[in-house]
Formats: C-alpha cells, sequence, structure tokens
C-alpha cells in the first residue's frame, strides 16, 4: 500500500515538473521573440505606422483597453453561442447519417461543400438575408464549426464493432437502444475532439464574420472594431486587437479542454 502511495506522489510530482518546464520554455519563446520584434524595429528604424514596438502596442491596448473588453467580451460570447449550436446541430445531423448509410453518401457532399467554401464568399450573402446583427455573425461562425464536428462524430458513431451489434440484435435490441447503449458512447471522445478543433475555429469565423457585419451600427464585436481601425490605420491598435483575438482564442480551447477532460474522466467513471 505505501510503494502505491509514494508511485503515485511521484507520479503527481512529475507531472506538476513537466507543467512547469513546459510554461517555463512557452514564457522563454514569447520573450525572446518579444525582443527580436523590438530589435528588428530599431534596427531597421522602422516607422510606427508600418511596425510599431512591442511597448507602443501595449500603451495602445491599454489606452483602448475599455474597446477591447467590450468588442473581445461579444467576439468571445458570439464564438462561445457558435460552438454549442455547432454542436447541438452536428451531433443531431451525425446521428441521422449513422442510421442510414444513404442517407449520409447523399448528404455529407454537401457538409464537405459547407467546409470547402470560403467564409468571405458566404458572409455577404448572410448579410443580406439576416442583416447586420448577431445572428448573422453566429451563423458564419456555425458554418465554420460544423463540419469537424459532423465529420468526428460520425465517424464514432459509424465505429462500433459488429460484434458489439450482433450481440444487441440477439437480445432484441431496438435501433434506438443500440444507438443509447453502444453508438453514443462510442462516439463521445470523438466528440470531444470535434468540439476542441471546432472551438479555434470559433473565434477566427466570429471575427470574420464580424468584418462584414461591421458595416452596421447593431454590432460591435472585436472584427467590426478592427474594420474601423484598419480605415484609420492606427496599425498599434490593430496590433493590440489581434493579441486579444489571440487571447480569446486560448480561453475558448482552454475552456473546451476543461470540460472535456472532466465529461470524459465522468464518463469513464460511470462506464
Amino acid at each position: 500500500m505505501s510503494s502505491e502511495v509514494q508511485q503515485g506522489s511521484k507520479s503527481i510530482r512529475g507531472n506538476r515538473c513537466e507543467w512547469a518546464w513546459t510554461a517555463f520554455a512557452v514564457i522563454m519563446v514569447a520573450a525572446l521573440g518579444i525582443a527580436a520584434w523590438h530589435f528588428v524595429v530599431k534596427l531597421f528604424d522602422l516607422p510606427k505606422l508600418l511596425l510599431p514596438t512591442p511597448w507602443q502596442v501595449a500603451e495602445a491596448g491599454w489606452q483602448h483597453r475599455d474597446v477591447l473588453l467590450k468588442s473581445g467580451w461579444i467576439t468571445l460570447w458570439t464564438a462561445t453561442v457558435s460552438l454549442f449550436v455547432a454542436v447541438i446541430i452536428g451531433g443531431s445531423v451525425s446521428i441521422l447519417f449513422s442510421q442510414s448509410r444513404l442517407l449520409r453518401r447523399a448528404l455529407f457532399p454537401y457538409v464537405v461543400f459547407l467546409q470547402t467554401v470560403p467564409i468571405v464568399a458566404i458572409a455577404p450573402l448572410l448579410v443580406i438575408w439576416s442583416g447586420y446583427e448577431f445572428r448573422t455573425a453566429v451563423i458564419a461562425t456555425v458554418i465554420i464549426c460544423l463540419f469537424p464536428i459532423v465529420n468526428n462524430v460520425t465517424t464514432g458513431l459509424t465505429s462500433v464493432r459488429p460484434e458489439h451489434n450482433d450481440l444487441l440484435r440477439m437480445y432484441g435490441a431496438t435501433r434506438w437502444q443500440r444507438l443509447c447503449r453502444v453508438q453514443i458512447p462510442t462516439a463521445i471522445p470523438f466528440l470531444v475532439l470535434g468540439a476542441r478543433i471546432s472551438s479555434g475555429l470559433a473565434v477566427i469565423g466570429a471575427i470574420v464574420a464580424e468584418f462584414f457585419v461591421s458595416n452596421g451600427a447593431n454590432y460591435e464585436g472585436l472584427g467590426a472594431v478592427m474594420t474601423g481601425w484598419q480605415a484609420r490605420t492606427m496599425t498599434d491598435a490593430l496590433m493590440a486587437a489581434l493579441a486579444v483575438s489571440t487571447l480569446l482564442g486560448l480561453i475558448l480551447f482552454g475552456g473546451v479542454n476543461l470540460l472535456s477532460r472532466l465529461f470524459l474522466k465522468r464518463y469513464l467513471l460511470v462506464n
């Protein structure tokens, strides 16, 4: 018993040490990148309009902190809502695909079509149909997030071992029972993977959609703010907004990663 406790404590210490070294490496790479950025600006005497120094970007971010916080929150909310909607729609579509091979073969190419068509080509049409509103940005972002979820969940639902289905059929299980007892539990890890991938796409999709929605007065997300700053050639503020958008992507990905770990841990304990 004592040896198991010692092994467990060693494992915890090892994980903490690994996390510490990873954090240190990330911080060092960031510091070196910022130092190189500052060195290049000073070496070539680049104007602020072309490439500001890190300090000038930080000053612009602090100066426009209220705008960045407000617009960043709107963009994060847009990305979160869109990801949630994409998970619901993608999971439902995947269940339909798993129940009919003919339906899957007939409709899956259209899901791929949504992924291959650039969002910048669809967004203007969405603005015409839906207006300069929050819902337009959500629709555009859902389109971007949908494919990874549908693809992964469909793969999970259709990757059940044949002997498992045969065993349930022997006991007279209905299609609904096979779906709930075998297919959906098998697809849970695939759903988590799809959500993680889409979480990174959600912020990108939200900001790209906001570039088009920004022409209206009813939406003030980060993309809308960046469009205005770009028109006034406020390079330092634009780079501060870029840093905020990167932070939003990390926050959403980290949140999805944390929720998925908690969900999978509970799922594995239950099963």
